[in-house]
């Protein structure tokens, strides 16, 4: 490994007639750029291409949920929230939606709470809310979730983040939720943000890495526009991250038996500086069997950990390149993709930033190097402007390259104050992929949904509708959430697998499929987490543009194994057990222990 040359002299941004460069993000004093671009910066808008359609169905579909908050934001926490987990918990087939949501600092003070809300997949376009009868009722102050099978029974459990105590439910199997939070050990009680779940140690059973934020307390709240931490050009704004005190990371071993051992300090990883945490995802980023871990930082460097196969991990974000921007500065870093976008066998990593910073986009080019390219690949350009929150690779139009989707809104409402911002609503970007390492901008070619303007968080992507075009759900502060449904390109193929573990975990977590099909080979890895505070579904979907069969499959499979498969036929959902190969869907998925929340009306 050597250490990474792509450090260089300060970026400038040009002189955008929307942006006006000033003093720079108290929440998270990242770096402004503040002049002419880089050589070779691009942003190339999308001509001659065919754009997938993108319509807004969020009514149509019969999502009523309503994220709470404050109308001031004067604390912190009140702008931070907002997940939205993809998982398909009755293993019907069909994905389901779970949307995160936490009271005002005054609901919370006053004792009141609200919940987040479950929906069931109906099967013809539309859900149903489900969440007093699934039994996620118990209230906290929410930020995200991710979901794993703690227990390898087959059913898909679900992890909340939250203000002062984080909470574990396990899957009963019977469309309901049971609390295992204090059995379990994983309460943690600190301000988490960011979870995963991967087995680092290769014993089948999968682990738990929670990001923590700030070191915040309901009797001790900063006040608004207090200090110089409190302030955005000129502007009183809520305080923090800078100025209040991190939190610290947690990994916890899964035992085996229901519970888990806080092994953080053991393993490396619990942050004793303490970063502003925010996004987590285990990938395996050098092929060696063992999935490493990836923390996104707010005004802090990120996190590289290398899994040393001991137990044990190596932080290395300054030697791989991946902790800083491309000219050394600390970024304010929330969302997270992984993807293996330029086809080269090895996950790349993009991070969104704050506005007035250049997202990174962190090829992969192998032995522990990264390279940002966010300028020459064409995607730094078009997000400048914006402050930009959740994120996924994504193949939206089936051509069998990965797409970018991010979802933006401001973090201060009184920035509506200032003549010469962005504004505190704000659109959602698209940049597709053109095959040649770059991308272009299509955010005002996809329909009038992605122009909406909203104050968007989390974002998460998978088939809803199992049509073979991957859809994206968006969660949105002080409003309805946005479910955008996917029309796709006519004529283009894809196919879809869903994993499940024998020797290793039951939702195959961080298994790795590689395809070949026309001429092109993609690879996709099983991911928990991600995005910011989010889940996308665990199917992993591949585009094959005009391919109408696989020519060959590989699996490798957490435990070490490896499976092949011949010929398959495109535009199909396959189920795959590890060892046996493409299976009837019915045998992957476990039957229900009684009478599941039915599908339809």
């Amino acid at each position: 490994m050597t250490v990474n040359p792509s450090l260089r002299s300060l970026l400038i941004l040009p002189a955008l007639s929307m942006l006006a460069i000033g003093p720079m993000f108290s929440q998270g004093m990242g770096h402004a750029i503040t002049g002419p671009l880089p050589p070779g910066a691009k942003s190339p808008k999308c001509t001659n291409r065919p754009i997938p359609q993108l319509e807004d169905v969020t009514a149509k579909a019969g999502i009523t949920f309503t994220h709470t908050s404050s109308k001031d934001k004067k604390y912190i926490f009140e702008s931070m929230t907002g997940g939205v987990i993809i998982f398909d918990y009755d293993r019907d087939g069909w994905p389901d939606i779970y949307f995160t949501n936490a009271p005002s600092i005054k609901m919370a003070l006053d004792g009141q709470s609200v919940l987040g809300a479950l929906y069931h997949n109906n099967h013809d376009g539309t859900f149903t809310e489900i969440t007093q009868k699934a039994g996620l009722t118990k209230p906290c102050l929410a930020m995200g979730g991710a979901v794993g099978d703690y227990d390898n029974d087959g059913w898909p459990d679900l992890y909340i983040t939250c203000l002062g105590g984080n909470i574990l439910y396990h899957n009963n199997g019977d469309g309901t939720f049971t609390d295992v939070t204090a059995k379990a050990g994983v309460a943690d009680g600190r301000w988490s943000a960011g979870a995963a779940f991967g087995d680092y140690d290769g014993d089948g059973f999968v682990d738990l890495m929670v990001a923590n934020y700030v070191d915040f307390h309901l009797n001790d709240l900063p006040q608004f526009g207090s200090s110089s931490y409190c302030k955005y050009r000129g502007v009183d704004v809520q305080c923090g991250p800078r100025g209040l005190k991190g939190a610290g990371d947690s990994l916890f071993h899964n035992n085996g038996d229901g519970t888990f051992t806080d092994v953080s300090k053991q393993a490396g990883v619990s942050d004793p500086n303490g970063y502003y945490g925010l996004g987590v995802i285990w990938s395996d980023f050098n092929n060696t069997g063992r999935p490493d871990i990836y923390i996104t930082n707010d005004s802090t460097p990120k996190f590289l950990y290398r899994n040393l196969g001991n137990r044990k991990f190596e932080e290395i974000g300054y030697e791989s390149g991946t902790a800083l921007s491309n000219d050394g500065s600390e970024q304010a870093s929330m969302g997270i993709a992984v993807g293996d976008y330029n086809h080269t066998g090895r996950p790349s990593l993009y991070v969104n930033n704050f506005e007035n910073e250049n997202p990174d986009l962190y090829r992969n080019d192998g032995d522990w190097n990264f390279s940002e390219v966010s300028f020459p690949s064409g995607l730094a350009v078009a997000a400048l402007p914006w402050v930009k929150w959740g994120t996924a690779f994504v193949d939206l139009d089936n051509d069998g390259w990965l797409d970018l989707m991010t979802a933006n809104g401001h973090v201060y409402p009184q920035v509506d104050m200032i003549p010469s911002d962005p504004g505190y609503r704000q659109p959602k970007l698209l940049s597709m992929n053109l095959g040649n390492g770059n991308f272009c901008d299509a955010s005002d070619e996809a329909g009038p949904a992605l122009e909406e303007k909203q104050v968007s968080r989390g974002l998460a992507v998978g088939d809803l509708f199992n049509d073979g075009n991957m859809d994206v759900v968006v969660n949105n502060l002080d409003g309805s959430p946005m479910i955008l449904r996917n029309h796709g390109i006519p004529g283009r193929h894809w196919v879809s697998f869903e994993l499940a573990g024998m020797k290793s975990n039951r939702l195959a977590l961080n298994a790795r499929v590689k395809i070949v099909a026309g001429g092109m080979t993609q690879t996709g890895e099983v991911h928990s987490g991600g995005s910011y505070l989010s889940q996308n579904d665990l199917r992993l979907h591949f585009g094959l543009g005009s391919a109408t069969k696989i020519d060959s499959v590989e699996i490798r499979w957490p435990s070490g194994a490896v499976d092949h498969m011949g010929s398959l036929a495109a535009d199909e959902f396959y189920s795959v057990l590890e060892g046996r190969g493409i299976v009837p869907a019915d045998e992957i998925r476990p039957k229900p222990r009684k009478q599941a929340v039915p599908a339809g009306k």
